[in-house]
């Protein structure tokens, strides 16, 4: 948590008076409890017993998250379909049998009836030869099955960062409900020294008004702050599948700017330049223009000839013969051979499936263009939103000693009368509205980095383990 600087010198100023000395003793206590309540808040709203880190709540997601099981099944699924694919270059392989019986009479006085039984077996064999189609079908089935690879490591990535905005969301709230608690304590304190101002004649009722205001609206604050925490909570719960989950909070020394790797001198074009290789995005539209120049081939190859190996082996055996013959036997017959097939005409069947698969392939190529141009843009926005949040922290950083100073001065300035008490006020708002957004920038640092790696497509599990170090442990 951050640390504020309590300036105390102030106390032994000559001129003020002991009642003074008493007052500002008072308030300097007040700044001075909130300072320890903004280091132990996390504790105090996040058992450290009981609470989780990023990594162990991104391993319950991966059980739990809807989306991201959905993910994994459809997976599973493409790449069952894309091996039935390899069924079109390996041989079929068929066997059958039968058995009837046949009933024979005639209206003939000099013809017997007859009957006789036929029992039957065959099994069949072909083994394609020339059919470039069928490659084409089974080199499809090879990038689809890339390619549901593909989904889910996108999938993946989409979970590490929903996790880690819903943690460091929760976390954010309860930083601002801490400050929010802090500062009306604070207020308070004001509230009740212009109080005692007032009944000794000091001061007038205008600043017990303005700080009765201040505290009422403190309150109000409070509660939303309060309301909001309770809502990201849920939903990280709902997210994670882990009902009464507190994440841990960051560590006081933690430095967020160098948290990840690669993300303080790695400058922009070599980012943009690895999205375009490494990207899942770029990689799934590759993959599809790949998939459509197949179709392209399927679609020529209709046209062309195709050549089969077949081959049969047929026993039939008659009992008590056949309409032809009384007497029993029994026949095999085994065959093998080539089929040539060649189609002349389909009604232009084939010329308009060969428009279709080259306007779909040149989409193909179009969207993977567009895939390209988008990633970049989305890496570029990442890589300045980073840098911007770094530069945030650094200015509240400097706002925070700046305010701080300012609002010593108007504490100092209002014992010895130059100052009224909304003076203080205002410096004790502006003091914990720039540590409440130093700490939001924190965060952002900590998600402009993940958001960086995901638009670069190199997002990893270690990414969320190296975040997990910065928590308390």
């Amino acid at each position: 948590m951050m640390a504020v600087r309590v300036d105390r010198r102030f106390i032994a100023q000559k001129g003020v008076r002991p009642m003074q000395r008493q007052r500002q003793r008072q308030i300097v206590g007040v700044i001075v409890r909130y300072v320890r309540c903004l280091l132990t808040a996390s504790s105090w709203l996040f058992g450290s017993a009981q609470a989780q880190s990023l990594q162990a709540l991104y391993q319950a997601a991966q059980g739990f998250d809807a989306p991201f099981l959905a993910a994994q099944l459809q997976a599973q699924a493409t790449q069952a379909h894309a091996a039935q694919a390899r069924a079109d270059i390996l041989p079929t392989v068929g066997i059958g049998a039968g058995v009837s019986q046949t009933n024979q009479s005639s209206s003939f006085v000099s013809y017997d009836a007859h009957n006789f039984d036929t029992q039957y077996a065959a099994i069949s064999a072909t083994q394609p030869l020339y059919r470039p189609a069928n490659w084409a079908h089974y080199a499809q089935g090879a990038r689809q099955s890339e390619l549901a690879l593909v989904q889910l490591q996108a999938a993946q990535q989409d979970l590490m960062l929903r996790v880690s905005q819903a943690y460091f969301d929760v976390l954010a709230a309860a930083d601002t409900l801490a400050l929010e608690q802090a500062q009306k304590a604070a207020i308070h304190a004001q509230m009740e020294s212009a109080r005692r101002n007032f009944d000794v004649g000091t001061a007038t009722i205008v600043d017990t008004r303005d700080a009765q205001a201040r505290y009422d609206l403190a309150v109000a604050q409070e509660i939303a702050a309060d309301n909001d925490l309770r809502v990201k909570s849920l939903a990280l719960e709902q997210l994670v599948g882990m009902p009464g989950c507190k994440p841990l909070p960051l560590r006081s020394a933690a430095h967020p700017a160098s948290a990840l790797a690669g993300g303080d001198d790695t400058p922009l074009q070599t980012w943009v330049e690895l999205s375009q290789t490494q990207s899942p995005e770029i990689h799934q539209s590759d993959i599809a223009l790949a998939v459509a120049q197949l179709e392209t081939r399927k679609a020529e190859a209709a046209a062309g000839p195709t050549l089969d190996l077949v081959g049969s082996y047929a026993s039939t055996n008659n009992i008590n013969g056949n309409a032809m013959l009384p007497n029993s036997f029994g026949l095999n017959q085994a065959t093998i051979g080539v089929v040539f097939n060649l189609p002349l005409y389909a009604g232009n069947a084939i010329q308009n499936q060969l428009k279709e698969t080259l306007a779909l392939e040149e989409k193909a190529r179009t969207d993977l263009q567009g895939s390209q141009r988008r990633v970049a843009q989305a890496t570029r926005s990442a890589y300045y939103g980073l840098q911007t949040a770094r530069a945030q922290v650094t200015a509240y950083e400097a706002a925070q000693q700046s305010s701080q100073s300012a609002l010593d001065a108007n504490q100092l300035g209002y014992q010895v009368g130059v100052k009224i008490n909304i003076d203080v006020l205002n410096a004790q708002s502006q003091l914990f509205d720039t540590l409440a957004h130093l700490a939001h920038a924190r965060y952002d640092v900590l998600l402009g980095a993940l958001r960086l790696r995901q638009a670069s497509g190199v997002l990893q599990d270690s990414d969320i383990t190296a975040l997990s170090v910065l928590t308390q442990d």
